[in-house]
């Protein structure tokens, strides 16, 4: 079993940055598609973004496109979403999934076999 590890979560202003890390220790996640959804409370869970094993395939959901980056390291094992330009809808439990490496990444949540507890940003003045 693949145990995913979100952090980076936080409270941030409008307008601010926050960079979310997804990891496995001590694991290579260059195996794996990788995505990320988030969930707000009494809303259904929405897709980010996602990249692909090789980090040439980006995806992201339409209210993302342009504020939010998805990238990995393989030096780090680790995949980041770097969100800017922060708006309050973005508040939600960020959570960050790995599935089979496909052509392109899809953002389909059922595409992905393993994900993490989650991390929460609250973005509030």
């Amino acid at each position: 079993q693949l145990q995913l590890v979100e952090s980076g979560g936080g409270l941030v202003q409008p307008g601010g940055s926050l960079t979310l890390s997804c990891t496995v220790p001590g694991f290579n996640l260059d195996y794996f598609d990788i995505a990320w959804f988030r969930q707000a409370p009494g809303k259904e869970r929405e897709a980010v973004s996602c990249v692909g094993g090789s980090g040439d395939s980006t995806n992201y959901g339409d209210s993302v496109k342009g504020r939010f980056t998805v990238s990995r390291d393989s030096a780090k094992k680790a995949v980041f979403l770097q969100m800017e330009g922060l708006k309050p809808e973005d508040t939600a439990r960020y959570y960050c999934a790995a599935g089979r490496i496909q052509t392109t990444c899809v953002l389909f949540s059922y595409e992905y076999v393993y994900w993490g507890q989650g991390t929460q940003d609250t973005v509030s003045s």
